[in-house]
């Protein structure tokens, strides 16, 4: 997998690369088809805050994954990034497997009246 870090309002440091780096490789193991994860690391200094903001994308065949999220600090928020495109990879792969959602549906019973 291919993972490109952009930083725009600032310079990230080697430990923020390497953190970065470390925690997107996990995500192949969810799902093999991952070619690229882009992530894009801003500041956000609104209302006197300093907010962290990150965003992360993950290019697979046929349907794109993006999550952002803020956070105080940077690692915090691509722990959540990661988070909810862990939930999206395998929602996705339940949706792909026969092209719906596999959903378990138990008959009520009637009711004694």
């Amino acid at each position: 997998m291919k993972i490109t870090i952009q930083t725009p309002d600032f310079k990230a440091n080697k430990k923020l690369t390497d953190y970065i780096i470390g925690n997107v490789m996990k995500l192949s193991v969810f799902g093999d088809r991952i070619l690229e994860a882009r992530i894009v690391l801003r500041l956000d200094n609104s209302n006197t805050k300093d907010i962290r903001v990150c965003e992360l994308k993950l290019i697979i065949p046929g349907n794109d994954l993006f999550a952002q999220k803020q956070s105080s600090t940077f690692e915090d928020a691509l722990l959540k990034c990661i988070e909810a495109v862990k939930h999206r990879i395998s929602r996705w792969k339940e949706l792909s497997n026969n092209g719906k959602l596999r959903v378990v549906v138990t008959p009520l019973e009637p009711e004694e009246a």
